[in-house]
Order: structure tokens, then sequence, then C-alpha cells
């Protein structure tokens, strides 16, 4: 293990200690190091756009939008081989709250998501993407079917 210092001002210090208590961290070299790895994960995956990741897309969304629902409906079939799965939670009579889990390369899911996330009536869209590499390729012996298992990437 390699160990380095930083200096950071009394303000910045504040409240990035604040910053940990708030999230549970025990120490800062804790914290550093997944932020680090959170910050170098973007990186690489803006980097690699033909990288394959998995992803959750979350948003808020006022279902009585004028073909809202329609319209996400048919983002969505259009992009079957990219979405694994739908949710969605009333949120109260106007609002809903729907996460989707995506799998794909990176672009063509961050395209979505975008896409998704700009339509009208679309609020608080937020996606989160883990990069993944194909781990092993194999049929089970009770179907034969061939798949991909996908591991988190370093």
């Amino acid at each position: 293990m390699q160990r380095f210092t930083i200096s950071l001002d009394d303000a910045l210090a504040a409240q990035f200690d604040d910053w940990i208590e708030h999230h549970g961290y025990e120490n800062r070299s804790e914290a550093v190091r997944d932020l680090l790895r959170a910050e170098l994960q973007r990186e690489r995956l803006r980097l690699e756009q033909s990288s394959q990741c998995v992803a959750s897309l979350s948003y808020v969304y006022h279902f009585s939008e004028r073909d809202l629902v329609d319209r996400l409906a048919r983002l969505q079939h259009d992009q079957h081989d990219l979405v694994v799965a739908t949710m969605h939670v009333q949120l109260d009579h106007e609002h809903r709250l729907e996460t989707l889990t995506l799998r794909g390369r990176t672009a063509q899911v961050q395209l979505l998501a975008d896409t998704i996330c700009a339509e009208r009536g679309v609020r608080h869209g937020k996606l989160n993407l883990v990069h993944v590499l194909e781990h092993a390729q194999h049929a089970h012996a009770q179907d034969g079917h061939l798949h991909v298992h996908l591991k988190p990437a370093h």
C-alpha cells in the first residue's frame, strides 16, 4: 500500500470531515479511496464508450403529462436489448418514480438515459453506471442455453 499526503484549507477539511461523518466513514483514507475509485470509474466509462456496463436509471415523472407514459414505453421498447427490468412506484396522484435496470454498451446506455431524462415531464433523472467485463460464457446442463456472465471491473 502506498501512502501520500494532501493539504486542504481549513474550510474544505471541515466540509470533508462533515461529509465523512454523514456517509459513515471511519477515517479520511477510506473516504478518499472510495472517491478516487468512483472518479476513476467515471473516467474509464467516459473514455471506453464501447465498453460494457450495467446501470440503473431512476427518474421521477408526471404521468399526466401529455403522452409521456406512451413516449417512455416506446423508448424502452425500442431499446429492449438494453432494458433488463423496469419498476415504478406511485409517489402521489400525479408523480411516479421509475427505475430501469440497463445492460449493454456504455455509449448506448448513456444515450438512452439522456433521451429519457430529456423527455418533457421527466424530472430528477440519475444514471448510475458500473463498468463490467464479460467473465465467462457457458451453457447450463438443464437447457443448453449459452449465456455470458458479467463481472464488475475494478
